[in-house]
């Protein structure tokens, strides 16, 4: 028997049932939310359970030199959790259970196919909160959210998911499990392999339970302002004069014409005001509501039509606008949502370079910006089933102005298949080659998601 047949049988009869070879679950493998798929059909899927499943799956992997491509809800839009050809497929997503809640301590141990928003709403029950809230937090799980250190809309003022992590169990190419981070408020022994792991897209070992930070309910209330600009320009400025004033918001989300135009649609609201971008500021704790009058008054200093939420519905349904921007693309065409980072002083200048891509290419790249942490979504919108070249030179372009401008090729979403031709444009060639041979340290046959992030080694 060939050794495509003899890991499959191998991995049936050591886990049971868990291992799958039904077609819809090796077709559902193949894709992920980047609109890009894997060439060919995976070999099966294990669909995980315990830590010892894992751990097993990745032994007779390392053993016959099989790829093994961790995976969670499928949410990533970097092409990577999508497995292809000769590849088994890890499903994590069955390991669902919230561990542990120290309200003491202030930190939930979980495993990693919880849920975000199943997360945060049972610590809410207890007076606590997780930060970390991508735009997918309904359908997105931590563990995918560790895999690309995802970050979300209240990152401005809490942080990326790097620091919500404490600590992880990981299983190792070899199958061996280890524990790394730790519980205390301090800690330096060795090098620090948490934050390694964070963002490492599942290329170093599979993160099977995290220790995250929550936060108690901060004191005060919430108060949200929202402005409406004529220009983009006007927009972006007054984000980054938000951000020079020392202000500190909790969310700062700026919306363009094209952007919220087609949220309002997709929504079946009134529509907005024309031509306008819009801006969605909210401020937490007992400054709050003075923090917004300062923030509204630098909005309309740099001419926008600003205003305070007189209801939480209607803050609520603010945000709500805000989250609804996926679904809102994808109802325009296909879309390729890509993910930049420039500093938050640089705003104006990447928004100018958009439009001039805009502009060069004639096609459309509406955006949705983490304003507050200069992070922005442009979105590519186009009629064909995937990108055609002329997609992938703007995007190329596009990428190359955030470098220009000292930013980074990907703030939150990861590199994955999408962004690996442009790596070394960030890198180097001498960092490159120091990540990839990192990879080879934990990774000595090269089984783990090979080809993401990194090109596939022997």
């Amino acid at each position: 028997m060939s050794k495509t047949v003899n890991i499959v049988e191998l991995l049936s009869a050591t886990l049971g049932d868990i291992v799958s070879t039904q077609p819809d679950d090796l077709a559902a493998a193949r894709w992920d939310r980047s609109g890009l798929s894997a060439s060919g059909t995976p070999l099966c899927v294990v669909h995980a359970t315990s830590v010892d499943d894992v751990s097993a799956t990745l032994r007779l992997a390392n053993a016959h030199r099989v790829a093994v491509v961790p995976r969670g809800a499928g949410t990533g839009v970097v092409g990577g959790s999508f497995a292809g050809t000769g590849e088994i497929v890890l499903s994590l997503a069955g390991m669902n259970q919230i561990l542990e809640i120290n309200e003491v301590e202030r930190y939930a141990v979980v495993q990693p196919g919880v849920i975000n928003d199943h997360l945060d709403q049972q610590l809410r029950k207890q007076g606590l909160w997780f930060a970390p809230d991508p735009a997918s937090r309904d359908i997105s799980t931590v563990g995918g959210n560790i895999a690309t250190n995802a970050g979300g809309l209240m990152c401005t003022k809490y942080g990326v998911t790097r620091e919500a992590v404490l600590s992880l169990l990981v299983v190792l190419a070899s199958g061996e499990v280890i524990r790394v981070g730790r519980t205390t408020a301090k800690g330096v022994t060795g090098l620090d392999l948490t934050a390694l792991i964070v963002g490492s897209e599942g290329t170093l070992g599979v993160v099977v339970e995290a220790t995250v930070r929550v936060h108690r309910k901060v004191p005060g209330s919430v108060a949200t302002v929202s402005g409406y600009f004529p220009s983009i320009r006007q927009a972006a400025q007054a984000c980054s004069d938000i951000s020079a004033a020392s202000l500190q918001p909790m969310i700062m989300e700026l919306l363009d014409d094209r952007a919220l135009t087609a949220v309002h649609n997709y929504l079946t609201l009134p529509p907005a005001p024309p031509g306008s971008s819009h801006v969605l500021v909210q401020t937490d704790g007992v400054s709050a509501h003075d923090d917004a009058l300062a923030i509204l008054a630098v909005m309309e200093s740099c001419g926008g039509n600003a205003s305070l939420a007189a209801s939480d519905e209607e803050a609520a349904e603010l945000v709500r606008i805000r989250r609804s921007l996926h679904p809102a693309m994808s109802s325009l065409g296909t879309t390729l949502i890509e993910d930049v980072c420039v500093p938050r002083s640089k705003l104006v200048e990447m928004f100018a370079a958009i439009t001039a891509i805009e502009h060069k290419y004639d096609i459309v790249i509406p955006v949705v910006a983490h304003a507050g942490d200069g992070n922005l979504h442009p979105n590519f919108i186009f009629d064909t089933p995937e990108p055609t070249e002329v997609i992938w030179q703007a995007a190329g372009e596009l990428f190359h102005a955030a470098l220009d401008l000292g930013g980074t090729l990907t703030g939150e979403h990861g590199v994955g298949v999408l962004k690996q031709r442009w790596l070394g444009d960030e890198l180097g060639d001498t960092q490159l080659k120091l990540q990839e041979e990192i990879k080879r340290v934990f990774d000595p046959h090269g089984i783990l998601n090979p080809g993401k992030v990194f090109a596939a080694h022997p």
